[in-house]
């Protein structure tokens, strides 16, 4: 008589760091490992000539064989659609994302995008590996809407810790590992 084998549970992880730390890079590494489809869910949009430079610098050194959804808004339909068996999704970023709800003309957005994503998170069906920008590290901001962005970017990450099987936190483009240890080459490879 066989064992049955139990299926392994998708896992989740959450990459942060500052500008430049390497944390789509990390990513894209993780998901080089699975050694599965990938898809990338990318929240930037083009607000002026410097962003448009570092969305090209990403899709340059994006494999071309990788899947892109390119969804601003609302990213708790986008993840739970392209999350699946046999699939990756990265989302970069989620500090993007939150800018977006937060200067968009929708007040309530914010709130109902959130609660979706974070409700999305605990059903996925596939891996997935969340970027974001640590913003907590710095001086308090001077303006309400700079200091209400790293609230609300921090309630999110720690939200997402919670729920993530990894966190990752990068610097000077190296990776450690925050929570999850043993699973820190790349989700459910141990």
């Amino acid at each position: 008589m066989r064992d049955a084998v139990t299926p392994r549970r998708p896992a989740a992880t959450l990459v942060l760091g500052g500008v430049r730390s390497g944390k789509s890079r990390h990513a894209a590494d993780i998901a080089a490992a699975y050694g599965a489809a990938v898809t990338l869910i990318a929240t930037a949009t083009v607000q002026d000539r410097e962003m448009a430079e570092r969305i090209e610098l990403h899709r340059a050194h994006r494999p071309k064989e990788w899947t892109v959804v390119e969804e601003p808004v609302r990213l708790a339909a986008a993840l739970g659609s392209a999350c699946g068996p046999g699939r990756i999704v990265i989302v970069d970023c989620l500090t993007l994302w939150l800018t977006n709800l937060m200067c968009g003309e929708d007040p309530l957005a914010l709130r109902r995008e959130s609660a979706q994503l974070l409700e999305t998170m605990s059903r996925l069906s596939g891996d997935c590996v969340l970027v974001s920008n640590e913003v907590g590290f710095g001086i308090i901001p001077v303006n309400a809407l700079a200091r209400r962005f790293a609230d609300e970017a921090g309630e999110l990450h720690q939200r997402l810790g919670a729920l993530c099987d990894r966190v990752v936190l990068m610097a000077a483009g190296l990776p450690i590992t925050i929570k999850g240890g043993s699973r820190a080459a790349a989700p459910g490879l141990a």
